[in-house]
């Protein structure tokens, strides 16, 4: 590595966190244990956590690293030698976070300076979720190994610190088991006058420059559906620099594309390139600058459509089917999905067999997602087996025969079990594959294909048991809908049992009408039990747009499916009938509004407000675990005007940085669910937040994506199509104009901060604040919220969470899994 001779100098205050890092290659090595089962069902309240974001379930590869790790000093192994630098954008962690699809062994290096005016000792604060040892100046100044799983914990170090430079070296490791928190936050809490002082291999003040580039980076649009993609940097470069970026989907994506390119002296724009040439959906580019010899990176992401290409849908169901299969076959990510798409439309062959080639390794393997995979398999070997290759095919069916389905055959696998999706997945693979199998034997289970089509339907019927009385416990969410579906369509056209076959195409009906009913124009615009990032700020490419197309012939396709080819072969094959009516509802048109009211999950934990016209649509969660610690959920979300990305949602960041892997994350979930109260087109959340979260909650507001739109002070007005909002808070809004989220965000500061949402028809922006700016909350001595409002008159918020107004009082508490759907009239 290039010699560092200069120094980046940063002020340090006490309390706040050492934030400038060298940092090494993380070093990665599979952590097996021996087979064997675990205990458990499936869990539908695993992310109802009770403790911070902690998830409680434990594999055995943990339970055996802890018996052996947690409590001693960490195996300091390997040693510093800089491939980086770490620069914070915000966040006061070191964040490596990520997913490992098999449990792994990690363990990474990184090196600071603390400069000190005088010698004294320092006291410092180290949080992490694994192990780490500290050194100071060559010497071990402390550890600390908690080892539990996403878990962050915290210990107090005294560094007695010599005048001058001082030199910090971390080392810290941890076991990954898929989502991995996998961090390390120093925070210098009292001590000497000081800064940090970070080696680097040219003067400072270029170093500066880089890191105010990547700090304000962004692109020169929020989505892309045409057009040339450019990257904006805040600031101008002294010399030139070399640039590579690093294409990718999500954690899930097998896709990576790498472009390198030079940014000359003085420039701030960089083109990309054309966006019909990137794959689509949400992507991450990962933009890493190298000026010279000083490598620093961020990661930044963008919503990528062909809409061009694609077109308007065809009018004739039978039309939309084929297309969707070309679609597929010819354009996604290379999986057995597309694999699925290609040979039920006649597209075996050598390539086909080589998709399937390139994905068999994690379900042999047992990768966490390999359930994702394996259920297309089974029916493309089910159904079209004979237009496989010999030799794919019996590779296809030692993997179902070595496959684990279910946590109670052995295994040293982090497959996740335990959430609703994963588990019908489960039991409808096993299901399936004892039927197609009978006579082999199951590696794990050691049964016959018959035993194991027996086990596999009596899990199916009470996972159908389950779902039939409370449906999703991952409510009304945008990515888990698909792979519900990709279960229950397989049911559908397969099960050799009547029972099971009607039951999952009742199902399927059941989902597209919650799907019609939170949708706005074809989009689904919903509170959601768990979102991310990339379902969230991608609109036109989720899967759940080109099912609106597929059904009701409004909507787009991204690249990476789960289950739109076997909806499309349901309809085409198997009789499914989604009815008719469902479409205008989806894409609903009429004058008068409609209010839909119905609840999810075990015990109706979620109960759901959905209120929506013709120019507006807004969801929220009601009366759902106010002021405690979040995971995933959105709970409130709206769009206006008839532009997809006139959306708008309203979170608490579970982290500071953007684009990361926490869960919650920047936008995707809660950090602290905010008490929320919605009435028709009135909406109040009240954030509550302590000091270890963020010190702001924000807004989606995307500017370019409205016709209009206004902030000034504590007001946000915004208007698209006939449809307008109008954002009131109780301290004034900050537009973030450079970074990841330039012009697309809106921020309020504050431990408590509140939010009152109104959404209309409007000509104008004029008459939305004219009408609502008068708008405030009251609160009364029992904790109601009182708003009066001008079209709804006087409403109360009550501290049940019930909503009094227009003579009607609506009660979550009683809100049913069936729901129910009222029309009102606009006036």
């Amino acid at each position: 590595m290039t010699d560092t001779t200069f120094h980046m100098r940063k002020p340090l205050l006490a309390g706040e966190a050492i934030r400038y890092w060298q940092l090494g290659a993380i070093a990665e090595e599979r952590f097996d244990v021996p087979d064997q089962p675990m205990k458990g069902e499936m869990d539908p309240f695993f992310f109802l956590t009770k403790h911070k974001n902690f998830i409680p379930h434990e594999y055995p590869c943990r339970t055996a690293f802890a018996e052996r790790y947690r409590g001693a000093r960490p195996d300091v192994r390997g040693a510093f030698n800089a491939a980086r630098w770490w620069l914070p954008f915000g966040s006061p962690r070191l964040d490596l976070s990520g997913f490992w699809f098999r449990p792994t062994r990690l363990a990474t290096w990184a090196r600071t300076f603390i400069e000190a005016d005088t010698a004294g000792t320092a006291k410092v604060r180290l949080g992490t979720c694994g192990g780490a040892v500290v050194f100071l100046n060559g010497a071990e100044a402390g550890w600390m190994a908690p080892y539990s799983r996403n878990l962050e914990a915290k210990a107090e170090f005294d560094l007695p610190l010599t005048a001058g430079l001082n030199e910090i070296v971390l080392f810290f490791d941890d076991l990954a088991e898929r989502d991995a928190r996998y961090f390390i936050q120093l925070d210098y809490l009292s001590g000497p006058k000081a800064a940090v002082a970070v080696p680097v291999p040219c003067a400072g003040h270029a170093v500066e420059v880089v890191e105010a580039a990547l700090d304000g980076m962004h692109f020169d649009r929020p989505a892309y559906f045409d057009g040339d993609m450019t990257l904006i940097f805040a600031a101008p470069l002294p010399t030139d620099v070399r640039v590579d970026v690093a294409v990718e989907g999500d954690f899930m994506s097998t896709e990576r594309l790498d472009y390198g390119f030079t940014l000359k002296a003085g420039e701030t724009r960089l083109r990309v390139g054309s966006s019909s040439a990137m794959p689509a959906d949400f992507r991450h580019f990962r933009v890493t600058l190298d000026a010279d010899g000083f490598v620093a990176a961020r990661s930044i992401g963008v919503e990528i459509c062909h809409t061009k290409r694609q077109g308007e849908a065809p009018a004739s169901l039978a039309a939309r089917i084929a297309e969707t299969l070309d679609e597929i076959s010819e354009f996604s990510e290379r999986d057995t999905v597309r694999a699925f798409a290609r040979l039920a439309s006649g597209r075996g062959g050598a390539d086909t067999d080589a998709m399937i080639e390139e994905i068999l390794p994690s379900i042999e393997d047992c990768h966490d997602c390999a359930d994702f995979s394996l259920v297309p398999l089974i029916w493309s070997r089910t159904t079209w087996g004979s237009a496989i290759g010999t030799a794919t095919r019996a590779r296809i069916d030692r993997a179902i025969l070595g496959f684990r389905y279910w946590m109670d055959e052995p295994g040293n696998d982090v497959q996740w079990y335990f959430s609703e999706n994963h588990a019908l997945l489960f039991h409808t693979s096993a299901y399936l594959a004892g039927n197609l199998l009978p006579e082999e034997t199951f590696v794990r289970s050691g049964r016959k294909g018959s035993e194991q089509r027996a086990v596999g339907a009596a899990r199916v019927r009470a996972w159908l048991d389950h779902f039939e009385v409370w449906e999703m416990a991952e409510f009304n969410s945008a990515p888990y809908f698909p792979i519900d579906l990709k279960g229950l369509t397989a049911l559908a056209a397969l099960a050799p049992d009547a029972d099971i076959a009607e039951r999952a195409r009742k199902g399927i009906v059941r989902l597209c009408e919650i799907i019609a009913r939170s949708a706005h124009h074809g989009m689904v615009t919903a509170a959601q039990g768990r979102s991310y990032e990339h379902t969230l700020c991608a609109g036109r490419s989720l899967e759940l747009s080109a099912v609106a197309r597929l059904l009701w012939g409004r909507g787009w396709y991204g690249r990476r499916v789960h289950a739109l080819p076997q909806l499309a072969v349901c309809l085409r094959d198997h009789g499914l009938v989604v009815p008719e009516a469902f479409a205008a509802i989806a894409n609903h048109r009429g004058e008068e509004h409609q209010e839909w009211c119905f609840a999810q999950g075990e015990n109706r934990f979620a109960a759901l407000y959905h209120y929506k016209g013709r120019a507006f649509a807004m969801g929220s969660a009601a009366h759902y675990r106010w002021d405690e610690w979040g995971y995933q959920e959105t709970v409130l979300h709206l769009r206006i005007g008839e532009r997809p990305e006139a959306a708008v949602w309203i979170n608490h960041p579970g982290e500071t940085i953007q684009f990361g892997y926490g869960r919650p994350s920047y936008w995707g979930g809660c950090g602290a669910v905010p008490r929320t109260h919605q009435y028709r087109g009135l909406a109040v959340l009240d954030f509550a937040t302590v000091d270890e979260q963020a010190d702001f909650s924000h807004a989606w507001f995307p500017i370019a994506e409205f016709d209009e739109s206004r902030v000034s002070g504590n007001i946000a007005l915004a208007r698209s199509g006939g449809g307008a909002l109008f954002l009131k808070g109780n301290a004034p809004f900050e537009s973030v104009k450079e970074g990841p989220s330039a012009n697309a965000e809106l921020r309020q500061h504050g431990r408590r901060t509140r939010w009152i949402v109104r959404v209309c028809e409007a000509p104008d922006l004029a008459a939305v604040e004219n009408r609502f700016s008068a708008l405030v909350v009251q609160e009364e001595a029992d904790g109601t919220l009182v708003i009066e409002d001008p079209d709804y008159g006087t409403v109360r918020f009550r501290a049940d969470g019930s909503a009094e107004a227009e003579g009607r009082t609506i009660v979550p508490k009683a809100f049913t899994v069936a729901g129910t759907a009222t029309m009102l009239s606009a006036a």
